[in-house]
């Protein structure tokens, strides 16, 4: 009986020196989380895509609340989101949201099946990443989408998808949160995020080819040449060429699209712009003899 009771006195204090040193071993090492972490990430849409360049939501929460402190949330933005939630975000920390551009995926290529044709058939993995590891792709362009649809397994939003037709990436803008997630998973960086621009409408080079003009148009014939006839139109200096191709800088450019009728490869498109006006037929010469009446029924080729 004595044994017993000592065995149990003996693991009775083992127990409470074991929670003694737990304890304060739990007060010297604590990490105290400012509440206000947990208030930012319950108005965070909880999507943890890294579109914010933090892991996941609570990351964000937390560089919001230390961005705070320091007096400004310049920066730092939720693509899904957006605006209204970083209005959210700025009251609980007792600050004013300053106004985001809303932004857009938009997939650099144009290169279709009839611009581009096949010249190989790669039998393996369909993941654009593999086809990059592995070679040049289907084609001849080492630039260009490899058609695979990485990009449309990567986005959590539903907002990409493959065109059978051209074998070219979609995007749908009313979708996308610009989260970024479909340009990490490019391997060749074709899609790109930028400024959905004013009314939606923007101005932008289709094309990530990089090598000089004659061997661009004998892989596409819709790639950038690098001809800077681009540049020289327009009047904003919106355009730069580096390494062969042209680039649009979204911030300048005034959508006037006169780079757009100047490129000879066609190579530069604007987007959600109104139908053009059919230019006005050119008046007849007043030399020129008046055109003669034809009468109804009355058939106007001659034998």
């Amino acid at each position: 009986m004595n044994v017993i009771l000592i065995a149990v006195i003996v693991l009775g204090t083992i127990g409470l020196v074991s929670a003694l040193i737990l304890f304060l071993a739990a007060k010297k090492f604590a990490v105290h989380e400012d509440e206000r972490i947990g208030q930012v990430a319950a108005v965070l849409p909880q999507a943890n895509c890294g579109g914010c360049g933090f892991p996941g939501c609570s990351g964000f929460a937390g560089a919001c609340v230390k961005a705070a402190d320091k007096g400004s949330l310049e920066g730092l933005l939720c693509p899904v989101g957006g605006q209204p939630v970083m209005e959210q975000v700025a009251d609980i920390l007792g600050m004013k949201a300053e106004a985001s551009a809303p932004k857009v995926a938009v997939v650099r290529c144009n290169g279709t099946c009839e611009s581009r044709p096949r010249i190989a058939e790669f039998d393996g993995a369909q993941s654009c990443r593999v086809q990059q590891m592995l070679g040049s792709g289907e084609t001849a362009c080492a630039f260009g989408c490899l058609g695979c649809g990485d990009c449309v397994a990567a986005c959590q939003f539903d907002a990409i998808r493959m065109n059978p037709e051209t074998g070219l990436p979609e995007v749908d803008e009313e979708k996308c949160t610009a989260c970024g997630a479909c340009s990490k998973a490019c391997p060749r960086g074709i899609i790109e995020i930028r400024l959905k621009g004013l009314k939606n409408r923007r101005v932008v080079v289709l094309c990530n080819n990089k090598d000089k003009g004659a061997q661009t148009r004998k892989a596409c014939s819709v790639g950038c040449i690098g001809c800077q006839k681009c540049v020289k139109v327009c009047k904003f200096e919106a355009i730069t060429v580096d390494a062969n191709l042209a680039h649009i800088d979204a911030e300048k450019c005034k959508l006037c699209r006169k780079c757009e009728d100047e490129c000879p490869q066609k190579a530069i498109h604007a987007f959600n712009f109104p139908p053009r006006k059919e230019k006005p037929a050119a008046d007849p010469s007043p030399d020129s003899p008046p055109a003669l009446p034809v009468r109804e029924g009355a058939n106007t080729i001659q034998e």
